[in-house]
């Protein structure tokens, strides 16, 4: 048997633990998990995760845990064959997990609000704060990016795989401006050409399609 996790193709947070366990040559169980459909809601889904979110992730052994972050650094710690991804060493875990939650609460939390507001309220436009905050978080990510080629140091890392999934979303619907973010641009072609990243593009491409058909944005 092999984990089995339950997703939706098109999650930014999802996608991440589908490049994690890709890179780690995991095969997953993928059982998508439909919000209009209220599949979260089932009693069977709630007794799984309480927070009734996804992804949630059920090991072989019946053990589940949520949150793309945790469920990371479980799969590598776990089904690593070397500790590259999530180090072993104090310091460089500490940057890595900055980045993870930086990723969470300045970044996929403004685009979560974005896409509530164009998904399940109707809005026909991006609410102009929740950009700047996205705007600003490229910034930050810029910043980060000087003088190395990934987020968190000189090699890739779960900090990569967290971070690409939601600014390459974010990216589709508030273009990352080469002349001002010159460092992010170039990081999401780098991750972008990673097998494990391409290996997710599809949930990409339908994140985007969903958000840009609603804003009525060129396809």
């Amino acid at each position: 048997m092999c984990p089995t996790l339950y997703m939706l193709a098109a999650s930014p947070p999802c996608r991440a633990v589908l490049i994690t366990a890709h890179a780690l040559g995991l095969t997953l169980d993928k059982k998508e998990v439909y919000f209009f459909r209220d599949e979260h809601l089932t009693p069977e889904y709630q007794k799984l995760n309480p927070q009734r979110t996804i992804p949630t992730l059920v090991d072989d052994d019946g053990f589940a845990i949520w949150d793309s972050h945790a469920i990371m650094a479980y799969l590598v710690s776990k089904y690593a064959k070397n500790d590259s991804l999530y180090p072993q060493d104090l310091k460089k875990r500490a940057i890595i997990n900055q980045r993870l939650f930086f990723e969470s609460s300045a970044v996929f939390f403004h685009m979560k609000n974005i896409a509530k507001a164009i998904l399940n309220r109707g809005d026909k436009f991006i609410d102009p704060e929740e950009k700047q905050h996205i705007i600003e978080a490229y910034g930050f990510l810029d910043k980060f990016l000087e003088g190395k080629e990934w987020a968190a140091g000189d090699s890739i890392t779960l900090a990569d795989y967290s971070l690409v999934t939601t600014f390459s979303c974010a990216n589709g619907v508030i273009p990352v401006d080469f002349d001002v973010f010159p460092n992010v641009f170039a990081w999401l072609d780098r991750c972008e050409d990673l097998p494990e990243c391409r290996a997710s593009r599809k949930g990409l491409k339908e994140a985007t399609h969903m958000l840009k058909v609603r804003l009525e944005m060129k396809l």
